[in-house]
């Protein structure tokens, strides 16, 4: 995980715990900077990701504030945040147990909607994988991934078994840039009742994504399945008038 996602964890679990209260002021960046070793860039990273989040905000020449509403926006460490798209071993690894069940794993043509989010053609390959990605002995998420193998070579069993996004950053040497998401509500299907142990009335919370690479370049086209107890989206919206 890049150290600055790391340094707005750190600092985003502080303001959960109420160590910096609303509205009192928050660490300059150079203090922050000594703090956490690293460079005033990278903290400055931190906090862009916190002001985006509403749980910061700057006023000129004041310094920077913990918004008043910030104890409304409290995450738990099972809630995925709308700008993370970093892996769940990234994202959960360091306090808890993860595991992965690869379901399916094959290497074919793309139809049509892959070649489109892609931005491949219909004569290159992609892996077609489907995975269970336990958390703590429970199943967490049924994660439906399609791929590009020119621009993702290498994937092996002994991958999906752990990271992807790691072998992506570690291995390749690439660097993971945005992600477009789509979220909507669903009823549970088979494979939801079979992997996720679902009831029928159980709801379940689909988020498909097209993940790029930081030089524009679509690497995974996928989609993820939550049980409703399982799956929170957090999204922050601010509004674009003045008060």
């Amino acid at each position: 995980m890049a150290k600055y996602i790391e340094i707005a964890n750190t600092l985003r679990t502080s303001i959960s715990n109420h160590e910096y209260k609303n509205n009192d002021p928050f660490p300059d960046q150079q203090a922050l900077s000594k703090k956490f070793s690293t460079s005033r860039m990278t903290i400055q990273k931190a906090l862009n990701i916190l002001k985006t989040e509403g749980l910061i905000y700057s006023k000129q020449g004041s310094g920077t504030f913990v918004s008043s509403n910030a104890d409304l926006i409290e995450q738990t460490d099972l809630e995925i945040n709308q700008y993370q798209y970093i892996g769940t071993t990234d994202l959960f690894g360091k306090t808890h147990k993860i595991n992965s069940k690869i379901i399916k794993f094959t290497i074919r043509y793309p139809d049509k909607s892959e070649q489109n989010a892609l931005r491949i053609s219909k004569k290159d390959l992609i892996y077609d994988i489907t995975r269970l990605r336990i958390v703590d002995e429970e199943p967490y998420v049924l994660e439906y991934t399609k791929m590009p193998v020119k621009v993702i070579p290498g994937i092996s069993d002994d991958i999906l078994k752990k990271s992807i996004y790691h072998y992506i950053k570690s291995d390749l040497n690439l660097k993971i840039g945005s992600a477009f998401r789509k979220i909507r509500a669903d009823k549970p299907n088979l494979f939801d009742k079979k992997f996720l142990n679902c009831k029928n009335e159980d709801p379940i919370l689909e988020i498909t994504q097209t993940a790029f690479l930081n030089s524009d370049i679509p690497f995974e086209f996928s989609r993820v399945r939550y049980r409703y107890d399982k799956g929170n989206m957090v999204v922050f919206v601010k509004s674009s008038f003045e008060r």
